[in-house]
């Protein structure tokens, strides 16, 4: 997947005038970088190199917050990402075996994105349905009591509606 396609000078135009807007309030890094994920979908050390300039801030210190918090991305993601718990009470209810067929399936490993840019597969920790154990999301959706049939099902219909979250 090209990296560079994700930056556009529309996006650039529109990231620039989000950091305007930003610079006026206390504490402006945190919704600047959000600003960078939504538009750019990651946030490469080009965009952090802007953000260092424009507020003032160390590459370390931008880097350190991308890095720790979950949300960013240092890479390109795809347009869903599927998350697979692999928390204890999914993993002893078979979550791995999920994992491999997903992994199979989209022929990625966790942390990857396939390459047509539509799903980026990460393992998760618990996402508190334990209850409905083992369990996958897409997106805000979880999916419980997963097996590897409704697995493949699931990726069918989303391969089928590319447009739709199901």
């Amino acid at each position: 997947m090209n990296t560079n396609s994700h930056i556009t000078s529309e996006k650039l135009a529109l990231f620039n005038l989000q950091i305007e807007k930003n610079k006026k309030l206390p504490g402006p890094l945190m919704p600047t970088l959000h600003d960078a994920q939504h538009i750019f979908g990651y946030i490469p050390i080009s965009i952090q190199k802007i953000i260092s300039k424009e507020l003032n801030e160390s590459i370390a210190k931008i880097n350190g917050v991308v890095t720790f918090y979950g949300n960013f991305s240092v890479v390109p993601k795809g347009k869903k990402t599927i998350g697979v718990c692999l928390g204890t009470a999914c993993y002893v209810r078979g979550s791995q075996t999920i994992m491999d067929t997903l992994e199979d399936e989209l022929k990625v490993k966790s942390g990857e994105t396939t390459k047509d840019g539509e799903f980026t597969l990460c393992a998760t920790r618990c996402v508190g349905a334990c209850g409905l154990a083992p369990v996958f999301s897409i997106g805000e959706h979880i999916y419980g009591n997963a097996s590897v049939t409704k697995t493949r099902q699931v990726l069918k219909e989303m391969k089928e509606n590319k447009d739709e979250i199901i």
